[in-house]
Order: structure tokens, then C-alpha cells, then sequence
């Protein structure tokens, strides 16, 4: 189902004849073509014209031109100019440094620079711990790819996945006050991707990996994890898990069901399918069943890659078979995959008061209008249903309560106390099948993540300080 979206957005500058009707011609045109009219702004009138721009909502880029087409067909009008409004977001990228210090005396430039700086220097290196206090670590995150499982888009290489690093990094300044980077990397390489990260990890207090296709991106968070003492994240694994069980648990106490008693059907074994899986089984989930587009992920296959033969026998699944009829008798199904996963048919097998998380972008798995009255609770990963499940709920809130105890890493119960704290945003009052999970602009979620993590962080050891010594986040 096609939606109108702003992402989709398109200002036409037009001039029309200053007759009776000119406009309304134009938006009937507009009208026709399917077109959604969003904002008209009068730019000046001239002798027998006047100039307007029309901002109008399309449904994809194809219906944009469409659009486009249509006003350029329509008597009396001159489309002079068109502008994506995508796009103009985008020029001069979306993020830039500001200084924290003004530079205007020659007092400030000696103290910002040489030669007052060198004191400072020389205290970082008698003391490395005071980087802490006295550079950009204490509150700075390297967003990390190689531009090879970008958004949907696959391989489409570094330069091209800088506008998701951007947005990324624009996301945490916004949501979490955290300052982040986007480094962009110029190899696939493992070995020169874990290198190259190891090396400019000291200027940062934390490492979002990002859109680093599987199974590279397991070896590699892996293997940073193990040589770094700051936290390494791969959100497209560990952020999706954290949301996927926020929206899990509420959607539980929707349907009254227990996390140790449900069956769990996931479709999709790559990264965001094993750490949502194993996110699950930490909160208490007994029975996952994983399959691929092959069927059932268990310990008989013999085509199995070791990421997915691993899997296997961390479930252990007692059935065979196909994705639908894995979905005999479930109670839960989270798809990470494609559409047509599952059908409409296997979800009708599922136990009464299913819950359907159907995330696959731009389509889910199934759409929820095939399978409303089947399930109680339907998520998905868009922003034009409910329940959109989103990693932004996330990433901001864990790194800010990780970057306030100056965290060693992110352990899997500060993982499973940010999906709790998500789902606590929900009172009981407010909580419903169609609202499991909080918008991502409730700024109590990212205080709710970030002292949930810092507690948990503590807990596990890996504070270099204490929570309550940690600054307020914002």
C-alpha cells in the first residue's frame, strides 16, 4: 500500500495567469494526479501573473514526476522551477562542528591552542584517563560502515551510505546530546575494517557500527569488542533487539501472556534475527524457532553458514519444516526478512491473541490490512502504521548512559534494561494494542535507556563511574 509521505515532498514554483480559476485549475490537476497538497506560499505578483509555490505530497519518486508532468500540462500555468524538498535537506550534508570556545583574544587563541594547549597535552600523557575530561571522548561516538547493507539498498558503497551516517549522527545529537561522526571506510576488508577502527578509537568514547553486511559484521564486532575498552554497538543487531523487546514486553501484558511461556517464530537469520533471538532468550524467552528462506533453522541442516549453525543449537528447535508451518500454534512471529516470508494462511494457525511483528522495509512480511482480525498486535518498522518499531528508541538513550559511566562495553543486560526502560515510557493506562511502543520524539525514553543503562552498566562492572556522579542527559 503506497502512503503519501514528506520524504516524497516536492515545491514547485509556478506562475499562473492572474485570471479567475488559474489556481484551481492547478490544484485539480494536482487532485487528479493523486497528488496531496501540503503548502501554498504566495513568492510575488507581477503585472497579469502571480508566483506561487506549491508544496505537494507524493508517494514515491515514479509519482513525483508524475506529478510534476500533470502541472506542466495545465493551460495558463509555467512550472519554472522544481525543488526536492529531500533533497535541499541534504545540501552541504546534515551536520557540521561548532566550537565549544570562542576564539576572539589573543588571550583565547593562547589558551586554545599553543601554547597553553601542551599543558594539557602533557597531562593526557602522564595520565591517558584524563582524555576523559579534557577532549571530545567523553560525549563522542564514530558511526562506522563500509556502505554494504545500507537501508534496504545493499552494496551501494561508502559514499553513497554517508547520508544514513549523517542522519544517524544528526539522531543522536538531537535525541541523546551525543556529539557522533560518520566514518565512511573505503574496504570490505575485515581485517583492515577492525584495523582502521582500533586506530582511531582513542578520540572516541563509544563505536556505532552501521549497515555492515552480514556475516562480516559479526567477526567484526566481535573482534572489537575484544581489543577495545569502549562500548561497540552494531545497531542494525543489538538496536533493533532492544526495541523488538521493548514492543515484545508491552505487547504481552497486552494479550496477557508470560515471556517464559510464548513460542517465538522469527523469519530471517542474519544480524538483526540472531540478536533479536538472543535478546529475547536473555529476557526470559524459552522457545525461538528461526527460519530462513529454506525453512526452519535447526541443528540437521547440513547448508548451514556457522553463523546460523550456532543459532541452531542456541534454540534447538523441535520442528521442521517451513516458515508457515513453524507458525502452527505460535504466539509470536517477528520477521526480519522479506514480503511473503509467511502468509496470511500461517498466521491464521497461530495460537489465539497472536502478535505479528512484520518489520521488512518498505514491505512488511505480510501487510497488517490482510491480516486484521488475526492477530491482536501488529507492529511494523514503518512510520504510517502503528507501532512502528524504530531503532532511534534506542541507540541514542544506550550510548548516553553508556558514555556517562564512561563504559568499558555494552553488556547483553544493559541491552535487556534498555528494552525494559523503552517499554516502561508506557503506563498502564496507556498502554493498547495499538500503542506498545512510545513515539521517538517522548524525550522521557532516552532518560528512561540512559539510566537504565548506567545502573546496569554498574552492575556488570564495566562503569569506570558511578551512575550518580554521571551528568544529566541533554
Amino acid at each position: 500500500m503506497s502512503h503519501h509521505s514528506a520524504s516524497f515532498s516536492i515545491t514547485l514554483r509556478v506562475r499562473l495567469e492572474d485570471s479567475p480559476g488559474s489556481f484551481a485549475a492547478l490544484a485539480r490537476e494536482i487532485a487528479d494526479a493523486g497528488g496531496l497538497l501540503d503548502a501554498i506560499d504566495l513568492v510575488r505578483v507581477e503585472p497579469g501573473s502571480k508566483v506561487r509555490d506549491v508544496t505537494v505530497l507524493a508517494t514515491d519518486a515514479a509519482h513525483a514526476d508524475a506529478i510534476i508532468a500533470s502541472c506542466r500540462a495545465v493551460p495558463g500555468v509555467e512550472v519554472e522551477a522544481v525543488s526536492d524538498r529531500t533533497f535541499l535537506l541534504h545540501l552541504g550534508g546534515k551536520i557540521h562542528m561548532d566550537a565549544n570556545a570562542p576564539v576572539k583574544t589573543r588571550d583565547d587563541l593562547s589558551m586554545a591552542y599553543t601554547p597553553g594547549v601542551a599543558r594539557v597535552c602533557r597531562a593526557i600523557a602522564d595520565d591517558p584517563e584524563k582524555a576523559w575530561n579534557l577532549t571530545v571522548k567523553r560525549n563522542t561516538v564514530a558511526v562506522v560502515t563500509d556502505g554494504t547493507a545500507v537501508l534496504g539498498l545493499g552494496d551501494i558503497g561508502p559514499e553513497a551510505a554517508m547520508p544514513v551516517m549523517e542522519g544517524k549522527a544528526l539522531l543522536f545529537k538531537e535525541f541523546g546530546g551525543v556529539d557522533a561522526w560518520p566514518l565512511a571506510l573505503a574496504t570490505k576488508d575485515v581485517d583492515q575494517i577492525v584495523a582502521t577502527v582500533e586506530a582511531i578509537a582513542p578520540g572516541f568514547g563509544g563505536i556505532n557500527l552501521e549497515d555492515i553486511s552480514a556475516p562480516r559484521c559479526f567477526e567484526i564486532e566481535e573482534r572489537l569488542r575484544a581489543s577495545l575498552d569502549i562500548p561497540v554497538f552494531h545497531d542494525d543487531q543489538h538496536g533493533t533487539a532492544v526495541v523488538v523487546l521493548a514492543a515484545f514486553l508491552n505487547a504481552l501484558r497486552v494479550v496477557g501472556k508470560r515471556v517464559e511461556d510464548v513460542k517465538v517464530v522469527v523469519t530471517g537469520v542474519g544480524a538483526a534475527g540472531v540478536a533479536v533471538s538472543n535478546t529475547l532468550m536473555a529476557a526470559g524467552v524459552r522457545r525461538i524457532v528461526g527460519c530462513d528462506s529454506k525453512g526452519v533453522v535447526h541443528p540437521g541442516r547440513t547448508d548451514l553458514t556457522d553463523v546460523k549453525r550456532r543459532f541452531a543449537e542456541a534454540t534447538a528447535p523441535i520442528e521442521t519444516g517451513s516458515a508457515d508451518e513453524a507458525l502452527a500454534g505460535a504466539d509470536v512471529f517477528v520477521g526480519l526478512s522479506q514480503p511473503g516470508a509467511v502468509s496470511v494462511e500461517g498466521i491464521r494457525t497461530m495460537a489465539d491473541d497472536a502478535i505479528v511483528f512484520a518489520m521488512a522495509n518498505p514491505t512488511p512480511e505480510v501487510l497488517p490490512e490482510e491480516i486484521a482480525g488475526l492477530a491482536a498486535v501488529i507492529a511494523t518498522g514503518r512510520s504510517d502504521y502503528p507501532n512502528q518499531i524504530n531503532n532511534v528508541l534506542a541507540f541514542p538513550g544506550i550510548f548516553r548512559g553508556a558514555l556517562d559511566v564512561r563504559a568499558t562495553s555494552i553488556t547483553k543486560a544493559m541491552e535487556v534494561a534498555a528494552g525494559h526502560a523503552i517499554a516502561a515510557v508506557i503506563g498502564p493506562d496507556e498502554l493498547s494494542a495499538d500503542y506498545i511502543v512510545p513515539s521517538v520524539f517522548n524525550r522521557d525514553v532516552v532518560a528512561n535507556v540512559a539510566a537504565a543503562v548506567a545502573a546496569a552498566a554498574e552492575a556488570d562492572g564495566v562503569a569506570r563511574r558511578k551512575p550518580e556522579l554521571a551528568p544529566v542527559p541533554g
